[in-house]
């Protein structure tokens, strides 16, 4: 009888061992990987079979492997498996949660010396370099992890669960890399079928969607990360929801208030023991998870103190108490962080986002299961009180805290690693660098220096020299890594006697001297396009960062063919960095290649779909695409010139565009003026009327668009005046659609009365604009105060005796015509009767009169005006 497979998979996949799946050497090196004793697992006699036929290829550049251990095709893919999981399990031990490992590694590898191990070292950093990005050079045994990958590769015609360990060893790879590159095609879709096949164990297809969302979000892709977060919630049952529920906050706080509160509970079981949080030194109750730090405020509380027993009545989890939440499974509190996580990537920015992930990392913090789960919640608070005054003490501390306890060995290495492919944790030397990076904005810069120093990231080292006034110690340093007169850690461990500068140059990996050279073109501007082309030639033309340095480089200066050949390299490098897909956008609107710029901003909102100048861009590129009459004016407007040889389907396009776009650019009253354009043109006009409105809003009097405003009335008016007389709530005959008549009226009628009057006295055109909506809902006393508001700021209306401008007198008879028209049309169907309309109407042409005889008497339009004042006094007369 062969070995339980499924069994062996589940137990590798969930960290947990069953006693009754049985004995065998097969089962054994599993249960010794599942317990977190790599040690006994890679020394086996089956691990050194299969190390044994580790080797290079015959220019030492790339690692090959045997594939045979035992001559069983079922046990072997079994070995193959097994090891592998304590390759990726150790790697992540030593890198992620420590403690230290308790084996050689060129022990595992039967390696000679210390040499053939740190050859080996660089050699496997030079393989996991990937998508243009070097992996970070003292990464600890980086060759298990390339073993890892090395064997997960391998075809197994008996293990399903390889796909899934093939998932787990690329996120890790990801977190190793200086940028994000996307990830081998294929690489989720090829897990469909476990879906199915894991479909009825909650605990398995839970962490499978789980873990697919974080490989979404380590490349940026939030919405879709954010289904598959919920998915996995759906998967293991957990009940949850964001509610509200009475509170104190602070010690001296009397009135209780409203608190947001998650509401969590779950339906696995939980095997693991919680300890409560109300210790402050959770390590201090044995629960071997990381300390939570005390807050020792004087004003906050450690907590909220919720005084209600039940937050809402008609909430589905109503029977819990905010005070007294039964403790989750791991795996929930898991999914609970990276909605927490999600929650702050697609949140823009402002004060709601902490709150609204505070809650998410209170319900897991409150009952403290599984050391990783305890140590991402404590790393997101951090994370979150560092930008508050109160506490930025606390959140700096308890950073350090995380980092201090990896190396111990408070937690057994099982706990720690059995949830840590179902969290975002950051390796050790991320941590560190968070640090770091903490002390720079507490103004600590020499701690920082110290810290990226020791962690040999250069571009930091460099940047804190910069801030320190001292760039010349910044190139200093980079020239001196490069000429081989500062060693890194890796070449000084390598070091022999007869290691020389030439061979210590020799040894560093081409991607890092890449990188030193793009670094030294920052420093130095002058030369910056000599050191950008080098570094691209010493990486054999595979350096993203090279190519995207000379892509901005030409770009800043205006060379922006050369910038698009470079950025098209780039971004084929590495397509996941919205940076070198804007700038080639812009590049290519510069020389007016359309279809190029808008491929470019439509991979950038793909990214991001929070970019609001991308979407800018890219609805102007649609405005333009079709329309070669129109000019490339600026990166980001599109004034609506020339529009009507744009095809229809490209205006609607760009409509969608903008939309999506303001979500995120609320503020920019420039994408509101190209919004606004846009729906007038698809015949979206109660967008254009909502457009409008925020213009003003942002820019007063001055962001009054009249010609739209007249446009918007017009198409009110535009119904049978009987629609206007029937009131807003009145039901519109036929009238389907809110773009047209009486269904614009509310828009139309909230926009004048409500944003524009408050703001504009002093425009003709908007009072005149206005006077024709009031005609049309036969409000004939406003119709004719509006009018007379036309008339009082027009030309006439304004117009001083003496003036020599004919022009202007000739605008101003017109405007005198339209005021005694108002007169005579709205001044009889006055309900008031306090009008006398033709008294009012003689006056003004007197006074018109009065005003400008003596100037344009021998006007033949002179004839006009004096005709309209017998013509008053006639009807008065009759």
């Amino acid at each position: 009888m062969g070995p339980p497979i499924a069994a062996i998979e589940a137990a590798l996949l969930t960290g947990k061992w069953k006693n009754d799946i049985g004995t065998s050497e097969v089962l054994e090196l599993a249960k010794s990987v599942v317990d977190g004793d790599f040690a006994t697992a890679l020394q086996s006699p089956s691990a050194k079979r299969l190390f044994a036929g580790v080797s290079t290829d015959t220019d030492a550049t790339r690692l090959n492997i045997d594939l045979t251990i035992t001559g069983d095709p079922i046990e072997d893919d079994i070995l193959r498996l097994v090891l592998a999981v304590a390759c990726l399990q150790s790697f992540v031990q030593i890198n992620w949660t420590g403690p230290e490992l308790d084996f050689q590694v060129r022990d595992v590898l039967q390696l000679t010396s210390e040499t053939a191990e740190s050859d080996l070292h660089r050699l496997a950093i030079s393989e996991l370099s990937y998508g243009g990005e070097p992996a970070y050079h003292l990464t600890r045994y980086a060759m298990l992890l390339r073993l890892a990958q090395l064997l997960f590769d391998l075809p197994s015609q008996h293990c399903q669960s390889l796909l899934w360990w093939r998932l787990r060893a690329t996120i890790v790879h990801q977190q190793i890399l200086d940028e994000t590159s996307p990830p081998p095609p294929l690489i989720l879709s090829a897990l469909e079928p476990l879906t199915s096949v894991y479909a009825s164990n909650p605990d398995l297809a839970g962490r499978l969607e789980l873990e697919k969302g974080l490989l979404q979000h380590f490349t940026s892709q939030d919405k879709l990360a954010a289904e598959h977060f919920v998915n996995a919630a759906r998967l293991t049952g957990m009940e949850y929801e964001l509610t509200g529920a009475l509170g104190k906050r602070t010690k001296f706080q009397v009135t209780e208030l409203s608190q947001l509160i998650l509401l969590a509970e779950s339906q696995l079981k939980n095997e693991e023991k919680s300890s409560s949080s109300a210790s402050v030194e959770s390590s201090s109750t044995g629960s071997q998870v990381p300390e939570t730090l005390a807050l020792n405020d004087d004003t906050l509380l450690e907590q909220t103190a919720f005084t209600s027993s039940s937050p809402s009545a008609h909430s589905r989890l109503a029977h819990l108490n905010p005070s007294a939440q039964p403790a989750l499974h791991p795996l929930d509190q898991s999914i609970l962080l990276a909605m927490c996580l999600n929650v702050k990537n697609t949140s823009p920015v402002h004060g709601l986002t902490a709150e609204q992930m505070s809650p998410y990392i209170a319900r897991v913090i409150s009952h403290p299961v599984n050391w990783s789960v305890h140590t991402m919640a404590l790393l997101l608070r951090a994370r979150l009180e560092s930008g508050r005054t109160r506490t930025v003490e606390r959140a700096t501390l308890q950073l350090q805290a995380l980092i201090e306890q990896m190396p111990t060995a408070d937690a057994p290495v099982a706990e720690r690693l059995r949830y840590t492919f179902d969290l975002p944790l950051p390796s050790k030397w991320e941590m560190e660098k968070e640090l770091a990076l903490r002390f720079l904005t507490l103004g600590a810069v020499r701690s920082a220096l110290e810290i990226f120093e020791r962690l040999e990231m250069w571009e930091e080292v460099v940047k804190c020299w910069q801030s320190m006034e001292r760039r010349d110690k910044g190139i200093e340093i980079v020239r001196d890594l490069l000429e081989g007169r500062k060693a890194e850690a890796d070449v000084v461990l390598a070091r022999g006697k007869a290691d020389t500068t030439e061979v210590r140059r020799a040894k560093m990996d081409l991607a890092r001297e890449a990188k030193l050279w793009c670094l030294l073109g920052d420093l130095e501007p002058e030369n910056a396009a000599d050191h950008y082309r080098r570094a691209w030639t010493v990486s054999k033309e595979t350096a993203g960062r090279a190519i995207r340095s000379l892509g901005g480089y030409h770009f800043s200066r205006g060379e922006y063919p050369e910038a698009i050949d470079c950025l098209q390299k780039a971004v084929a490098i590495n397509p996941l960095l919205s940076r070198s897909w804007f700038i080639l956008g812009c590049a290519s609107m510069r020389v007016e290649d359309w279809t190029l710029a808008k491929t470019a901003f439509s991979r950038c909102v793909a990214i991001d779909e929070e970019d609001g100048e991308s979407w800018s861009n890219l609805a102007s590129m649609y405005m333009r695409m079709g329309a070669s009459q129109i000019t490339a004016d600026d990166d980001s407007t599109e004034t609506g010139s020339k529009l009507s040889a744009v095809p229809f389907e490209n205006k609607l396009l760009a409509f969608r565009a903008l939309k999506q776009g303001l979500r995120s650019a609320y503020d920019n009253w420039r994408m509101w003026y190209n919004f606004m354009i846009v729906s007038i043109e698809v015949g979206e006009l109660s967008e254009a009327a909502r457009a409008l409105g925020r213009i003003i809003e942002h820019r007063g009097a001055e962001g009054v668009d009249e010609d739209v405003l007249e446009r918007l009335v017009t198409v009110v008016t535009r119904a049978s005046p009987d629609e206007g007389a029937m009131g807003l709530d009145a039901p519109a005959q036929g009238e389907s659609n809110p773009n047209q008549g009486r269904a614009m009226l509310r828009p139309v009628k909230h926009l004048i009365e409500d944003i524009i009057l408050p703001r504009v006295s002093t425009s003709p055109r908007v009072f005149r604009a206005y006077a024709r909506l009031l005609v049309w809902e036969l409000r004939w006393d406003d119709a004719l105060k509006a009018s007379m508001d036309a008339y009082r700021c027009s030309t006439a209306g304004t117009i001083e005796g003496g003036e020599a401008d004919v022009k202007k007198w000739r605008e101003a008879v017109g405007d005198v015509e339209d005021v005694v028209d108002a007169l005579q049309n709205f001044g009889p169907r006055s309900q008031s009767g306090s009008v006398n309309w033709r008294l009012q109407a003689r006056s003004i042409v007197r006074t018109f009169i009065g005003k400008t005889k003596d100037s344009f008497e021998d006007e033949p339009e002179w004839a006009k005006v004096q005709g309209m004042l017998d013509e008053l006094k006639k009807r008065e007369e009759d």
